[in-house]
C-alpha cells in the first residue's frame, strides 16, 4: 500500500503507529531533554492509556467467550492483535518515561550534592 493510500485509511495508519514503540504522541517531550515535570506528565499519560488498553483487551476477551467459534477466531485474528500491539507500544513508552523519571531525579539529587542511590 502506498503512503497516499495509508493516509486515506486511518485504520491502517493506526495499526502501523500502534506497532511502533519508537513513535511518541503528538506534542510528546523529547526523552533526552525532558524536565522532571515533563517526564512525570508523560509517565502519567502512558499509565492512563495503558490501563485503558488493558481494560479494552479484558472486555474483548469477555465478549469473545460468548461468540461462536468462527466469530471468536476472526476477532482473535484481527481485533486482538491490534489492541495487544497498542498496549505493548504504550507499555514500552511508559517504560521509557519511568526510566527518564529515575534518571532525571537522580541527576537532580546529584546536582544538589546529596548522595545518589544506585
Amino acid at each position: 500500500m502506498n503512503q497516499k493510500a495509508a493516509r486515506q485509511r486511518p485504520d491502517i495508519v493506526a495499526a502501523i503507529r500502534g506497532g511502533d514503540n519508537s513513535l511518541g504522541m503528538e506534542g510528546e517531550a523529547d526523552l533526552a531533554t525532558a524536565t522532571l515535570e515533563q517526564a512525570l506528565f508523560w509517565r502519567t499519560i502512558y499509565t492512563e492509556i495503558l490501563a485503558m488498553e488493558e481494560t479494552v483487551l479484558e472486555r474483548i476477551q469477555q465478549l469473545m467467550a460468548d461468540q461462536s467459534p468462527q466469530a471468536r477466531q476472526e476477532v482473535a485474528l484481527t481485533n486482538v492483535p491490534v489492541v495487544v500491539a497498542q498496549a505493548e507500544r504504550f507499555r514500552s513508552r511508559l517504560g521509557f518515561w519511568e526510566s527518564a523519571c529515575r534518571r532525571i531525579a537522580a541527576g537532580t539529587v546529584a546536582a544538589r550534592g546529596a548522595p545518589v542511590l544506585p
